[in-house]
């Protein structure tokens, strides 16, 4: 199967920055779609941005122009660089990754989850 492992959490000032990470490990034959949401205490987890094959990009309304993803195919890893951070931006960030594995399978994978604190 395959396992996603999440870095770059932690506590930032307003207008600061921070960069989550997410790495694909285990028999994976290909990653198609990766992606980041987040999810805040009592809320649904939404969307935050994806990357799908070919390199297009998606972004919820209230990170555009803050966050940007990327992707090192090399690597299995997406990043979400996240600047100009707010309180609101507060919550635990999740990632994503549709992934073949070892005998043809697409599996829906999920990380762990990260959590981000945006408070001064």
């Amino acid at each position: 199967q395959a396992r996603l492992e999440e870095s770059g959490g932690g506590l930032v000032q307003p207008g600061g920055s921070l960069r989550l990470s997410c790495t694909a490990s285990g028999a994976i034959l290909d990653i198609y779609n990766m992606g980041w949401y987040r999810q805040c205490p009592g809320k649904q987890r939404e969307l935050v941005a994806e990357i799908i094959s070919g390199g297009n990009t998606n972004y919820a309304d209230s990170v555009k122009g803050r966050f940007t993803i990327y992707r090192d195919g090399a690597k299995n890893t997406v990043y979400l660089q996240m600047n100009s951070l707010k309180p609101e931006d507060t919550a635990v960030y999740y990632c994503n990754a549709l992934i073949l594995v070892a005998g043809l399978k697409r599996v829906d994978s999920w990380g762990q989850g990260t959590q981000v604190t945006v408070s001064s």
